[in-house]
């Protein structure tokens, strides 16, 4: 297995069944997810600015080059999943950033998953129509 340089940072994001494999590293602020660019994979202007909040938190948007990986899920749960990898890689950058990150909710990895389908029933909490008579 190859040993990482000194100046790349990896991160892993997950949210819903999406995960990112991030790796950061000090640039001019190219960002691209699985070999395409943040606008063009993010169909929404709003997913791709999701995606990297946590560079603007920190005030590196500019300074910083992110190449993701992501599978699983859809658009949304994929941003979020970047956007978790990426907070995590720049914790490991420079651990002063922890702090800015935490506060502004970037570190926490979002809990909520899908409820499974019960059986017996027509999904997770719905039931089929009651009937007295």
């Amino acid at each position: 297995m190859s040993a990482t340089p000194a100046n790349v940072h990896l991160g892993t994001g997950r949210r819903k069944t999406s995960t990112a494999r991030v790796r950061i590293t000090e640039g001019s602020g190219k960002l691209t997810v699985n070999g395409r660019s943040f606008d063009d994979y993010f169909s929404h202007d709003n997913f791709a600015k999701q995606a990297y909040a946590p560079l603007l938190t920190v005030e590196m948007r500019e300074k910083i080059d992110v190449t993701a990986n992501v599978a699983g899920g859809g658009v949304a749960g994929q941003a979020g999943a970047v956007a978790h990898g990426i907070a995590r890689a720049l914790q490991k950058l420079n651990a002063e950033l922890r702090s800015k990150l935490k506060k502004a909710g970037h570190l926490r990895r979002d809990p909520r998953e899908k409820e499974r389908k019960k059986a017996g029933q027509p999904g997770a909490r719905k039931r089929f129509q009651f009937s007295k008579r």
